[in-house]
């Protein structure tokens, strides 16, 4: 059995570690009320341009639409580009965009498929390592920037482009969490690269009756590469609303696990210290008694 002094500073340890996840807490639903508005503010952008990307592609033959929506003819070689967080305690929000990852590929390689990774963030890095180390084909930081944005979902989509253009790959999925509250982010696989064809968009409503001026493959030229772009921001807001929604519950988990913790170690001490008091009182009678 522990000692009283052993006991005291357990439950004086537990009680910092206590107020360290409440902190933690305090500051993710700080953090989230920002990440959320962000995060629900660009999904309408998102999906009107997806609406405008299925009409313009309606309109295009097969012949002239850009390599961006063609594609390359083949779906051999599949790149998954995976959006992970750069910071730990936010429960298994990583474990499930890894767990995720990690089934599309196994379909992927099943059927016969080449597959290869893009990490985006930390904390995926060394779980996808363990199982396909040969297969990692890049590690895009995010760690030393404050708040991810705009420009680092330009810089990969023009990163991803460049290696499109130069055919190292067929197909891009990106694989990334979807906030929908701080209990449920849910991990997500679209595919980015090329550009979902109309009949993929099904229900955008891309059959509108829309004239565009100039052509629609010179908009679609221009187009393509936002529509790219748009999609990486998007994911990077998910990414960061999912964070702080998890970290928010893990740590709120923490603190009441925490306080269950203390109560079990404060009743532990009091029996100790009254079974100690009790042996002290009885060897004073019997020393008295012997007198």
């Amino acid at each position: 059995m522990a000692s009283l002094k052993e006991l005291k500073g357990r439950i004086n340890s537990v009680k910092s570690t206590q107020k360290i996840t409440k902190a933690k807490q305090m500051v993710a639903a700080a953090k989230l009320r920002r990440a959320q508005a962000a995060a629900e503010a660009a999904r309408p952008y998102a999906e009107r341009l997806t609406r405008v990307m299925a009409s313009l592609a309606g309109k295009v033959s097969s012949d002239g639409a850009p390599k961006l929506l063609s594609g390359t003819g083949s779906r051999q070689r599949n790149l998954l580009v995976v959006v992970n967080t750069d910071k730990g305690l936010c429960g298994g929000l990583n474990a499930n965009i890894v767990k995720a990852a990690k089934a599309r590929a196994k379909a992927l390689l099943a059927e016969g498929k080449d597959v290869q990774f893009y990490l985006v963030g930390k904390k995926g890095r060394a779980p996808i390592k363990r199982d396909y180390a040969n297969r990692i084909e890049k590690w895009f930081d995010t760690s030393e920037v404050r708040q991810p944005g705009f420009d680092e979902a330009e810089a990969i989509a023009d990163d991803l482009i460049e290696r499109f253009e130069k055919g190292e790959f067929d197909v891009a999925h990106l694989v990334y969490p979807v906030f929908q509250s701080a209990l449920v982010q849910n991990p997500t696989v679209d595919q980015l690269i090329p550009v979902p064809s109309p009949e993929e968009q099904a229900g955008t409503g891309g059959d509108a009756v829309v004239e565009y001026e100039p052509g629609e493959e010179e908009i679609l030229e221009e187009l393509l590469p936002r529509y790219v772009k748009t999609q990486l921001f998007g994911a990077l807001l998910e990414r960061e609303a999912s964070e702080q929604g998890a970290s928010m519950t893990a740590m709120d988990n923490a603190t009441r696990n925490a306080g269950d913790l203390i109560k079990k170690l404060n009743i532990q001490y009091n029996r100790s210290r009254q079974a100690a008091i009790t042996t002290e009182l009885i060897e004073i009678i019997a020393g008295a008694e012997a007198l």
